[in-house]
């Protein structure tokens, strides 16, 4: 019988808190390494990321994964978060785009 995991979007900082959890002495190579990753380049605390993700939701339109998305490469200007918004299926107007860089900061 498979094991239903429930999946759950996290920011790096969000998934940083949850491994700094387990046992390092018991990690495997795989936790261990995305622990690594995640002390690296978590750009806001856990309380931050998750308040910065809900705004992003509520105030800016944008679905689950994209506020991670945002909050995950906290960019810094309109062409940076352009750039990887250009990917998603739909055109953010500058005054949305605006919108996020305020919050972001």
């Amino acid at each position: 019988m498979a094991e239903n995991h429930a999946k759950k979007l996290l920011t790096i900082p969000e998934a940083h808190q949850v491994l700094q959890k387990i046992d390092v002495e018991k990690a495997d190579q795989i936790q261990k390494r995305t622990l690594d990753f995640t002390a690296k380049f978590a750009k806001a605390t856990p309380e931050d990321a998750k308040k910065l993700r809900k705004e992003l939701e509520t105030e800016c339109g944008l679905s689950e994964e994209e506020a991670v998305e945002v909050v995950n490469v906290m960019p810094k200007s309109i062409e940076e978060l352009r750039t990887f918004t250009s990917g998603w299926r739909k055109l953010l107007p500058t005054e949305t785009l605006e919108k996020i860089l305020k919050i972001l900061r």
